[in-house]
């Protein structure tokens, strides 16, 4: 049997969907080249502004034979989910209004589209706020507005000096300053027309660019399994994307649609009403059923989604290992990249992810600038995350995950991991916020970072969790967050800060009154004679502190034997230059003698309640012997992320 060809089709705004695709006679749109494009062949998309949803028909079938979707080379190719407006009519002062036919938009108008769902808080009709925000948003060359709450909000303006801020935040500066200008907008839709009334505060929207969201994505595949497609080199923007928690369909401006093998690369995603890149959950599995139903918690629908994705087949074999890497990711209102269930075993390296979730529109708990659920042996590697309501959350199943060598700074919290049971390793990054951790969770090995804020630990003994045959998705047992378990080496720890709640603290003394050994812990369990659970939730879980850098007066824990404690204030400094970021410190002599070693998987033990080794995606040990930069790492090198620090004042590119 003859092997097929592999096809090279080309798209240009000059083109004709009725052409052949060629690079003589392309095609107009994207969608028309997706419509056809099999396995090995490349779609090259030419200089220009589509507006259209690209839907992949056609799946690929291995690494090596994928669909390759991808801007011409030196070309700069833009999708969005927007539609230009022009037909604005002046009502009064500064508000125009535009009447749009419900036929633009299809089965999907954003402007009816409430946003919402499971662990959706506010605003929303029923809460304290008694009104709803949508998917829809208006664009003056390219600047989001914010959603007024009535017609009269628009025509009056008034400055938001609360905003829906995350409770953690404690934030006492407005979101809005009386010196900005605030830009709104409010729809009223009936049978035919959609009516956009808007606060263009002076400018005319016919002359300007104005822009409406109409699609609820740019690109992602109407059917789950469309596999190993590869995109590449687009800026996409504007689109409608709902809200997306693990419970629901989880469609992102950019998405997989629960499928196996992309590789999303060198792309400019901004501007999603919800989530940029989607590598998450499908509908079947539950979608928004606490929302709907009320008959359970959303935690139960979880845990059924999680079995009911075995069921279907969730497993390495056919969802997941998706490659995430080189792409600039912002101004998006939940997430940068969102996924449950989807994104196992997949790799998140070298994004620029910042801006998320700062217009604070609206919130609820599933917003990060990466928020996974489930994220099994997926490695979030050398990404620069700043200014995000919070940096990077691992919920539920962070098991053999890997947070290594990320830069994050300027962000309300930089890092949480919820209810898992590790193992899962942090190693090698620059947490420079004041609250650097939510370690609700255990299991977990904190090597050689630099931590210059806080960190909250609170045990979960209301919610069991699952955790996994080591490198699968099968489920091996449900179990709680008793809290510890965790390995703290050879960081340095800052303090000063300020904290958030009784439980954020600086420092390792948090720790304090636990014990420092398997056996120290099962000792101290037998002791308390006969019985079942309840023996164990009285005995704190054991932890392995050592080697750390306590630095501005951070206390540490109290039975940690090799360390370096000191009040004096390095003066840690994240200094950005154009595209470059800087660390700036000040180091003394004595820190640098600490006796510090290669940590390795040996060295890390196995985790107590999955008896699962720190080990790498492919079941091989570990050895941590490179820094943040890639520099081999040597015995008696100086705690943190960084083997070439001095005495004295150092400044080091971290960044560009």
């Amino acid at each position: 049997m003859e092997e097929a060809m592999n096809i090279e089709y080309h798209v240009s705004v000059n083109g004709c969907d009725r052409a052949e695709g060629s690079r003589e006679n392309p095609f107009r749109t994207i969608s028309r080249a997706a419509a056809i494009a099999e396995t090995g062949d490349r779609v090259i998309v030419h200089e220009g502004i589509y507006r259209e949803w690209v839907k992949p028909a056609h799946t690929g079938y291995s690494n090596i034979s994928r669909i390759t979707y991808e801007a011409a080379e030196g070309e700069k190719v833009v999708i969005k989910g927007s539609e230009r407006i022009q037909n604005w009519e002046q009502t009064e002062g500064t508000v125009w209004k535009a009447v749009v036919p419900n036929t633009l938009f299809g089965d999907y108008n954003p402007y009816q589209e409430i946003l919402g769902g499971d662990w959706f808080l506010y605003p929303c009709a029923d809460g304290p706020e008694g009104y709803c925000i949508h998917t829809g948003d208006v664009y003056l060359n390219g600047k989001s507005f914010f959603e007024a709450k009535s017609l009269e909000d628009v025509k009056n303006p008034v400055i938001r000096t609360e905003g829906y801020n995350p409770p953690w935040t404690k934030r006492t500066e407005p979101i809005l300053h009386p010196e900005d200008t605030v830009y709104q907008w409010y729809a009223q839709v009936d049978e035919e027309n959609t009516t956009i009334y808007a606060n263009f505060q002076g400018a005319d929207p016919n002359r300007e660019l104005v822009e409406i969201n109409v699609r609820k994505c740019c690109f992602y595949p109407e059917k789950p399994g469309m596999n190993y497609i590869t995109v590449r080199g687009f800026e996409m923007e504007q689109a409608a994307c709902p809200w997306t928690p693990p419970t629901a369909d989880q469609p992102g401006l950019l998405g997989t649609h629960w499928s196996k093998g992309w590789i999303i690369e060198n792309n400019i995603i901004h501007d999603a009403k919800c989530s940029g890149i989607s590598i998450g959950k499908e509908a079947s599995t539950g979608h928004n059923l606490c929302t709907r139903r009320h008959r359970k918690p959303g935690y139960q629908y979880q845990m059924e989604a999680v079995f009911r994705a075995l069921q279907i087949g969730w497993s390495k074999e056919k969802i997941g290992s998706h490659i995430i890497r080189n792409n600039e990711i912002y101004d998006c209102g939940q997430n940068g990249v969102v996924g449950h269930m989807g994104c196992v075993f997949s790799e998140i390296t070298n994004n620029h992810i910042y801006n998320i979730a700062v217009k604070h529109e609206y919130f609820g708990y599933e917003i990060a600038g990466i928020k996974l659920h489930a994220a099994i042996d997926v490695q979030v590697c050398h990404n620069h995350i700043h200014n995000c309501t919070l940096g990077a959350w691992f919920d539920w199943q962070a098991q053999g995950t890997r947070v290594g060598s990320n830069l994050f700074y300027e962000n309300d919290r930089d890092l949480m991991v919820e209810v898992s049971h590790g193992p899962y390793m942090v190693d090698n990054n620059i947490f420079a916020s004041d609250y650097n951790f939510d370690n609700i969770a255990q299991g977990g090995a904190y090597v050689n970072n630099l931590c210059c804020g806080t960190m909250r630990r609170e045990p979960v003994l209301n919610r069991s969790t699952p955790y996994h045959f080591p490198h699968t998705t099968q489920v091996a047992g449900t179990t709680l967050v008793y809290g510890g378990d965790d390995r703290l080496y050879q960081n340095i720890f800052l303090g000063g800060t300020k904290t958030y709640t009784e439980q954020s603290l600086n420092g390792t003394a948090g720790y304090d009154g636990s014990p420092v050994s398997l056996e120290e812990y099962v000792e101290e369990v037998t002791a308390l004679g006969n019985g079942d659970v309840e023996m164990f939730e009285k005995v704190n879980q054991p932890v392995f502190i050592n080697g750390n850098a306590y630095l501005k007066g951070a206390p540490a824990f109290a039975r940690e034997e090799d360390n370096y404690l000191s009040e004096g204030d390095p003066q840690v400094k994240i200094s950005v230059e154009g595209d470059s970021v800087y660390l700036e410190m000040n180091v003394e002599k004595d820190m640098l003698s600490i006796p510090t070693e290669i940590i390795d998987t040996e060295k890390l033990g196995m985790v107590r309640l999955v008896e699962a080794p720190f080990d790498d995606p492919d079941g091989n040990p570990i050895v941590l012997d490179k820094d943040y930069l890639g520099k081999t790492r040597k015995a008696g090198s100086p705690a943190g992320p960084l083997e070439e620090l001095k005495e004295g004042f150092n400044r080091v590119k971290v960044w560009g």
